[in-house]
């Protein structure tokens, strides 16, 4: 087969490859036509570049938001943390259910008490158990007599098979308290988990836009490091002409030296921006991955009162909070409901026999009221203890209702701070661009010095870099904006 004809994938050319290193000489290989090889060669750089390309994760921040919630190990906990209150609910409601129960218990006895009892179980006993063998009329002292068969019994088996049903009649509301504070106890995991995950997103904004300002400082880095080599370019012509001296060149050097130093800093900021974010998604950190666009998220509209409503009623952290005192409240009536009476039935169906033949039948049907009337305080104590700690989650839930308020109107002021700075350092990245236009022109000129030219190259580097800041501040605080008004969920980020 002609070789050409092989060569039609990657596959094929590693083949062709074994093939010809296994059976041709390299005097075969140097008459094979050159097109042909070359062509294969082609096909293989092709291939493996195909194979990276495919390998590469390209996500954006939507696809990274669902990533981080769907694998990583908060989230999973969370889960946990719901299906744990979920199961305590389904334990609880189990309190008003009937209960049977079924036991099967073999016994071997020659207990006088028990070898009698067995056997009137078995309804076996006879007037000879008694001791009935034993008796004589004629004995004026019989009535003294200890009979043997009664005292002294043999050893005597039974096998006793029952079915017993339980019935909750009244409780005194203690089974209805359970289920009120484990159901308290769902809902609080689930507002949990909805904080837990705008939390987590919050994260993944941070990280992923995060990337994006550490590459934008890689970029404006490598602006400055070509401005500073046009320096030294331009330094050391006018140097050779006369027009400048040693020690302009030298400075020029030594800015692009610190601008190169600078620049290896911010890559390296990259790259541990970038291990963040595979951190959160679950990813491996050699794994690589191609990021979309940026983060946009829009500012938060409203007065300042109807933002604060909105937060004290939809803030997770907040209505988990709120559950949890719902909780703690229902245990009060737990404990309350310790020192009422209770009333249960019970019905019970029981076999004794010497094997297993379920033929000695009987029945028993019984109510039962008990009341705790004395316990040395121990109920008491409890409803105290229980009381204690309802005061004690209200005043945390103030608490934090309070501090949602601050923040909220904290975040108000950071989010006008922030616009108004961006304002600023866009203004005064443009002025500084043209401030360095004209400066390098007085240089070239001779109308201004090196260390004018560079110092004002350095205030563009540094407007530059505030305005990267502001952004990264501004993607950063808005989110933490829409966290607070419990916004910060997918559905409302578009993703």
């Amino acid at each position: 087969m002609p070789l050409g004809r092989f060569c039609t994938s990657p596959k094929s050319f590693a083949s062709v490859l074994v093939i010809l290193e296994a059976n041709m000489t390299f005097g075969v290989l140097q008459r094979r036509r050159p097109r042909t090889l070359w062509a294969c060669l082609l096909l293989a750089v092709l291939g493996t570049g195909a194979a990276q390309a495919e390998s590469v994760q390209r996500m954006d921040f939507p696809a990274c938001v669902a990533r981080a919630l769907a694998q990583n190990p908060e989230m999973e906990m969370s889960l946990a943390q719901i299906e744990l209150a979920s199961a305590a609910v389904r334990q609880a409601e189990a309190g008003w259910m009937p209960r049977l129960n079924l036991s099967m218990t073999g016994t071997y006895s020659n207990d006088a008490l028990n070898a009698f009892g067995m056997k009137l179980n078995q309804r076996q006993a006879t007037f000879g158990d008694f001791g009935f063998g034993q008796f004589d009329a004629s004995n004026p002292n019989i009535l003294n007599v200890e009979p043997n068969d009664l005292n002294h019994p043999g050893g005597t088996g039974n096998v006793n098979s029952r079915i017993e049903l339980l019935v909750p009649v009244y409780n005194g509301g203690l089974v209805d308290s359970y289920v009120q504070q484990a159901r308290a106890q769902v809902r609080a995991a689930q507002e949990g988990d909805a904080a837990a995950r705008q939390a987590l997103v919050k994260q993944v904004t941070m990280a992923y836009e995060g990337v994006h300002a550490a590459r934008a400082f890689v970029k404006v880095g490598e602006q400055a490091r070509q401005a500073s080599q046009e320096y030294v370019r331009i330094t050391e012509k006018m140097m050779a002409q006369g027009v400048s001296l040693k020690s302009d060149y030298l400075m020029a050097q030594v800015r692009l030296d610190d601008v190169q130093v600078q620049l290896a800093q911010a890559r390296n900021q990259e790259a541990v921006a970038l291990d963040q974010l595979r951190l959160l998604l679950g990813m491996s950190l050699d794994t690589p991955v191609q990021l979309g666009a940026s983060v946009v998220i829009p500012p938060v509209e409203g007065s300042a009162d109807a933002l604060q409503t909105e937060a004290l009623a939809n803030n997770p952290q907040l209505n988990a909070a709120r559950q949890q005192l719902a909780g703690v409240s229902a245990g009060v009536d737990a404990a309350r409901a310790a020192g009422l009476p209770q009333v249960n039935l019970m019905a019970r169906q029981d076999w004794n026999d010497p094997a297993l033949e379920f033929s000695a039948s009987s029945y028993t049907v019984a109510g039962v009221l008990s009341w705790n009337a004395f316990d040395g305080g121990a109920t008491a104590a409890a409803v105290d203890r229980a009381q204690a700690a309802r005061i004690e989650m209200g005043a945390k839930l103030r608490q934090a209702e309070d501090g949602v308020r601050l923040q909220v109107r904290d975040a108000a002021r950071k989010a006008q701070e922030i616009d108004e700075r961006i304002v600023a350092r866009t203004r005064a990245l443009a002025q500084a661009e043209e401030a360095v236009r004209l400066m390098k022109k007085r240089y070239e000129n001779g109308l201004a010095t090196m260390l004018e030219l560079l110092t004002t190259q350095a205030q563009q580097d540094k407007a530059n870099a505030d305005l990267i800041s502001a952004r990264y501040e501004q993607v950063v605080q808005r989110a933490e904006w829409m966290r607070l008004l419990g916004r910060l969920t997918p559905e409302r980020l578009g993703a």
